[in-house]
């Protein structure tokens, strides 16, 4: 038995009460989504800046009605000190994953990146704190590796952040660190290398690139690659991020507390195989797809070349052991979004 196993048979036996922050978001509503589906109760707390009221009608409809009675919406907001301290009440374990998480959108508008992102997480700091919860996860990024060019990417050894999104995750990791050592307070940090899955939005200026070319596909349209395809990441599947937060949240040994970790699959894959796969997957629903061929244009300001992971930190101290890999996680990805566009 893993240690994930392990971990959702004893939920399933005790119980524990949860906030998600951002849950009508691609990561909160799937974390929803498996928690309710381990029926377990669960707080969420959202402001649809960038989540989506369609998102929690979509986990609604999946796990059904009996187990969505255990799920209490709060519409609030974390930079909101009172909308905080209402959602922590009465909570065990908080998971954190409300931002603004877009590279290019930080830079087009620092001041809202900051406030959301580092004043929010302050303030649910705090909430958490004096809420005495057993536990805070938080969404971290591996864009705080910034310019280092070491590959896998290692947690204790980050170079010069590239963007304000990038600066708003390191500047969490560090308060995170201060309320440790200060308050003796709780809590994981979770570094997400490109996670994809279903729900993540195809619209908008700062849509990700999977579901962005999944639409233009579908849509017989090129999509569009960003430089020459050879940039490469450390693409994570949606299950493998859930999975990683419900075993942070559970891992109360000293040794896993107080830390940061690498979440992602542990393969690099570049934009041109990525789009292979896609098409590949894309293909035994919509043969047509084959022939479509990609535009290529100017890399995006604030992205590094390449990103690998070494994961085996959270594997050791946290039980993590992805799942899924990028073909696999594409291919269910797929699955759903045909499905969502009929």
């Amino acid at each position: 038995m893993s240690r994930f196993d392990d971990v959702r048979a004893r939920l399933g036996k005790e119980p524990k009460k949860w906030l998600i922050t951002g849950v009508a978001g691609f990561i909160g509503s799937n974390l929803l989504e498996a928690l309710l589906e381990l029926d377990q109760p669960v707080v969420g707390m959202d402001n649809f800046i960038a989540g989506y009221a369609h998102n929690l009608e979509d986990v609604k409809r999946t796990v059904g009605l009996e187990k969505w009675g255990k799920f209490e919406f709060i519409e609030g907001d974390i930079r909101n000190p009172e909308d905080c301290r209402r959602a922590c009440s009465g909570v065990d374990y908080i998971l954190h994953q409300a931002a603004l998480g877009s590279v290019p959108r930080s830079i087009d508008d620092p001041i809202t990146t900051n406030t959301c992102n580092v004043d929010g997480f302050l303030q649910m700091l705090v909430a958490g704190m004096d809420a005495r919860v057993k536990g805070f996860v938080f969404a971290s990024s591996s864009a705080v590796y910034g310019d280092s060019e070491r590959l896998p990417k290692v947690e204790d050894e980050i170079g010069s952040v590239l963007s304000p999104y990038a600066a708003s995750k390191l500047v969490n990791e560090i308060y995170a660190g201060v309320f440790s050592r200060v308050y003796d307070f709780n809590w994981i940090g979770l570094r997400y290398f490109n996670v994809f899955g279903k729900r993540q939005d195809p619209n908008g200026a700062y849509a990700a690139v999977i579901p962005r070319w999944i639409d233009a596909l579908v849509n017989r349209k090129p999509p569009v690659i960003n430089g020459d395809g050879e940039t490469s990441r450390d693409f994570c599947y949606i299950k493998d991020v859930v999975q990683a937060n419900i075993l942070a949240a559970l891992s109360n040994g000293p040794e896993a507390l107080g830390k940061v970790y690498n979440i992602a699959c542990g393969d690099r894959t570049t934009l041109n195989q990525l789009l292979g796969l896609i098409k590949n997957s894309l293909c035994s629903h919509m043969p047509e797809v084959g022939g479509i061929e990609p535009e290529y244009g100017p890399f995006r300001k604030g992205d590094v070349r390449h990103s690998l992971a070494d994961i085996s930190r959270a594997t050791a101290l946290l039980g993590y052991v992805p799942a899924y890999s990028v073909a696999r996680g594409m291919e269910e990805s797929i699955q759903w979004y045909v499905q969502a566009m009929k």
